[in-house]
């Protein structure tokens, strides 16, 4: 039978309601992928970077961060797409099969609770620390590192529109 076609925003779950999806899908043997980011402004390095987290699993689960936790730890200015918009435009991903949105600057109570079997972030973190890998260890879980697609970020995408477009026309 062919996998059933979900509308974006019947991905997009409460932490209560994606851990109760969780418990059915993992009682049927499903390994849990799960991935999380800002997603500001998606671009092809988003897709191939989730599409390269969900082979690692049976299933991808995508924290995406709030408006205030990416207000918190990139710009005042960000995120430049609000919080829902951004989390719709993540679950409308055929890669992708549930969207939570957490409030905290780092992943890491929401990994707690999910404990993914895998948590997998971009090759980024080779050379820097990762706050969320002590927890996915102490329970058992592996941390995946992904390739990213160089020069495809969101802050180039808005360095680029800066460059070609300049400061708006009064």
């Amino acid at each position: 039978m062919p996998p059933t076609w979900r509308r974006a925003a019947e991905k997009i779950v409460s932490l209560d309601a994606l851990l109760a999806a969780l418990a059915e899908r993992r009682t049927a043997g499903e390994r849990v992928a799960l991935t999380n980011g800002t997603f500001d402004l998606l671009h092809v390095g988003h897709l191939r970077s989730l599409e390269q987290a969900r082979a690692h699993g049976d299933l991808l689960v995508v924290g995406v961060n709030s408006d205030a936790s990416v207000r918190s730890y990139k710009s005042p200015n960000r995120p430049v797409v609000p919080e829902q918009q951004r989390a719709e435009l993540i679950a409308g991903l055929a890669c992708v099969d549930y969207v939570v949105l957490f409030a905290e600057p780092t992943a890491g109570r929401l990994i707690g609770a999910v404990r993914p079997d895998v948590y997998v972030k971009g090759a980024d973190y080779a050379t820097k620390p990762l706050p969320e890998r002590p927890i996915v260890e102490a329970y058992g879980g592996t941390v995946v590192l992904v390739d990213l697609e160089a020069g495809h970020s969101t802050t180039d995408l808005v360095e680029e529109i800066a460059r070609r477009f300049g400061p708006p026309s009064s």
